[in-house]
């Protein structure tokens, strides 16, 4: 069979693309807004950076004072927040850089791999919070609940200040491992006022180790919650919201699409999925591809924000080559 000189046959013809023209002043201007967030929330990172350190200094020197076990393990839970913040600042510098020829897809990852790196911090100190708070349960001190009451105040007002600050970058992995921090130090600091007041006004010292047993918990928790989420995506997982069927589905409704196989889905950075596949359809002429092209990333883009996608499309009727991962789906008859 001869198909016509202005006819088309596709096979291995890749079709890569970002998003139509007329969408372009759009994309434009929701780029500035995030560049400009980022900038603002890279300063609101520096400005936490300097208050944990100064808060850090306090607790360490109230509680080796005062003999709190929960104020130091609060220090020393505050002190993981500064190589954390620090890194985390530096992440989102490096993701507003571009692409360059050794990273085409630019820097995005660079979140994702600081928030992997925060969390072992937070691991690592919450064995070491667990081990001090249980020792000191076996070895009880007396506690000044005086300096403990007011240095849990201060610290207070700074990590839930830090906390509020963060929350509108929360879709960001990489900012939300840092409001992961903030807001469980905010919490474990509530939990040292009430402690506080019941060793000043009941004289139950165990109280205080017990808190430090429960800081540990939380931050192993929450380092635990960010480790296995920023390892699923280093490993190229599919994002967790997105279902390959579904996807594969929503692909076969575009007319003239007749098979959609070896679909990849994987995640670059913090709302950026990116996508690959090989598409089956009749020869046509190139602009026909073309629509088709449009009207699938279309499909992409708005029911499930995958903004980057690679499709290479293959004529329909051809014998298979070998098995596909994962198994090719076809269109209903």
């Amino acid at each position: 069979m001869h198909a016509p000189a202005d006819v088309v046959k596709i096979r291995d013809m890749h079709a890569h693309a970002h998003g139509a023209g007329h969408d372009g002043h759009a994309h434009s201007h929701a780029h500035l807004q995030d560049a400009l967030h980022s900038r603002r929330m890279a300063g609101v990172l520096g400005a936490a950076v300097v208050v944990t350190l100064a808060l850090v200094a306090v607790e360490f020197t109230s509680g080796y004072i005062g003999h709190s076990i929960a104020l130091v393990s609060d220090a020393v839970h505050n002190l993981t927040d500064v190589p954390a913040i620090f890194i985390s600042w530096l992440a989102m510098r490096w993701a507003e850089k571009p692409p360059t020829r050794e990273h085409t897809y630019g820097y995005h990852r660079a979140g994702i791999l600081a928030a992997f790196t925060n969390a072992f911090f937070l691991s690592g100190v919450a064995v070491v919070i667990l081990y001090e708070a249980i020792t000191r349960l076996r070895h009880p001190v007396e506690v000044n609940a005086g300096v403990m009451l007011w240095v849990a105040l201060i610290a207070l007002a700074v990590n839930g200040g830090i906390t509020l600050a963060l929350v509108s970058g929360r879709r960001d992995l990489n900012l939300r491992s840092i409001l992961v921090h903030s807001f469980g130090d905010a919490l474990s600091n509530v939990g040292i006022i009430a402690g506080a007041i019941a060793i000043r006004w009941m004289g139950v010292t165990w109280i205080d180790p017990i808190l430090g047993v429960i800081i540990g918990a939380m931050v192993l928790w929450s380092g635990w919650g960010i480790l296995r989420e920023t390892s699923h995506i280093l490993l190229e997982g599919l994002p967790r919201e997105i279902s390959l069927e579904d996807v594969a589905k929503s692909v076969l409704k575009v007319e003239g699409v007749q098979e959609v196989h070896d679909i990849h889905i994987w995640t670059l950075g913090t709302d950026l999925n990116a996508l690959s596949c090989h598409i089956r359809i009749p020869d046509m002429h190139l602009e026909d591809c073309e629509k088709i092209l449009a009207r699938i990333q279309e499909s992409l883009a708005h029911e499930f924000q995958i903004k980057h996608s690679t499709v290479q499309f293959e004529r329909a009727g051809l014998p298979e080559t070998g098995l596909y991962m994962p198994e090719p789906i076809h269109k209903a008859d």
